[in-house]
């Protein structure tokens, strides 16, 4: 009886010790990174707090002890980050030919450097642009190649860097695009392009985001030791940082917007961050509206990441979500929805 005691009060303090991580973690989408960097970090695990704490009250309540109350009251505190973490059901709505289909996807420069072992990436990838048709196409990581197949598409806005290697971003439609610009991010080398496109009388402003790099492989089989383990943390604080300013700059620029919007792409950064909190804003998160599962974006092996994003307006109806992770021909997964514009905007 008396060693039952002891491991109750072990457990019970380990309880305590999560309860409190994850509540700190709970109030960092409303700390700027650059002030507390070194919690910041804890955004990247949140997921895993939560995980915790359900086993926690799973085993006061089994036993039938109120001690399950203390992870019971967290969970329900935190009930919308599990809504982003996790979806149980999906939507989806009929198919209408005032539909309009976006993808966006992180092409890792068409694996040009060889990152996978497949010698066929830029085939496989028009395959599936012929497969989903999409309507619009936002690329990150992208660099020219002419064995990507985008004829499906009349209209297209590039923005590209460097000299000997292009690379950037580029928005491809299939409606008129009448307007295209770019929002530069200081001292860095990642950008939003966007673009305002009409389809029949509406004009929508389509952004396409690529924020700082945390600059950590998605192979985590790697061996760990102290020094490296330093070293990431620092990228992911420094990224953290300049995610900051990039995510603020995202939304002083379309908040001066009228048309509706979509913000899509690669965020870098968790559902349970400043950033996240900041680019959303009163959007409509498209995985939350209509997606299922994990809603997995990054291919780390043995962790659901979703650092890719798919916002929308209020107006702006949801009726299919799906990350295709399924096709790895990068490190990220392409993101697909189907939306429906309520609201008519007339140039």
């Amino acid at each position: 009886m008396q060693q039952q005691s002891w491991w109750s009060k072990f457990i019970f303090y380990l309880n305590i010790v999560f309860t409190v991580a994850t509540f700190v973690a709970y109030t960092l989408p409303f700390l700027a990174p650059k002030a507390f960097p070194f919690l910041s970090v804890l955004t990247l695990v949140l997921p895993f707090f939560l995980m915790v704490n359900f086993l926690f009250f799973l085993y006061w309540l089994l036993q039938l002890k109120r001690q399950m109350l203390l992870s019971g009251i967290l969970l329900l505190l935190g009930i919308s980050f599990l809504n982003r973490f996790y979806k149980f059901s999906e939507t989806n709505l009929p198919e209408e030919p005032t539909d309009i289909k976006l993808m966006s996807y992180n092409v890792r420069l068409f694996n040009l450097y060889e990152w996978l072992p497949n010698d066929d990436v830029p085939f496989q990838i028009s395959n599936l642009l012929l497969d989903e048709q999409p309507d619009i196409l936002c690329l990150q990581d992208y660099s020219p190649n002419e064995d990507v197949n985008v004829n499906m598409f009349k209209y297209k806005t590039v923005k590209l860097e460097g000299d000997r290697l292009k690379f950037g971003q580029a928005i491809y439609s299939k409606f008129r695009i009448v307007n295209s610009g770019e929002i530069e991010f200081p001292n860095s080398y990642n950008s939003v392009i966007y673009a305002d496109i009409v389809k029949d009388k509406d004009t929508l402003r389509v952004y396409s985001m690529h924020l700082e790099s945390v600059k950590i492989s998605a192979d985590i089989n790697q061996e760990m030791d102290e020094k490296r383990s330093k070293f990431i943390f620092n990228n992911i604080s420094k990224a953290f940082s300049q995610q900051q300013n990039q995510s603020e700059l995202i939304k002083e620029h379309y908040a001066s917007c009228h048309y509706p919007k979509i913000i899509c792409g690669d965020m870098n950064n968790s559902a349970f961050s400043y950033v996240y909190r900041t680019i959303k804003g009163d959007l409509k998160d498209a995985f939350e509206e209509a997606g299922t599962g994990f809603g997995k974006s990054y291919n780390y092996k043995y962790y659901p990441a979703r650092i890719d994003y798919i916002f929308v307006e209020n107006t702006i109806d949801v009726k299919q979500f799906t990350s295709l992770d399924y096709f790895i021909q990068s490190d990220h997964f392409p993101q697909l929805a189907r939306l429906k514009i309520n609201s008519t905007t007339n140039l």
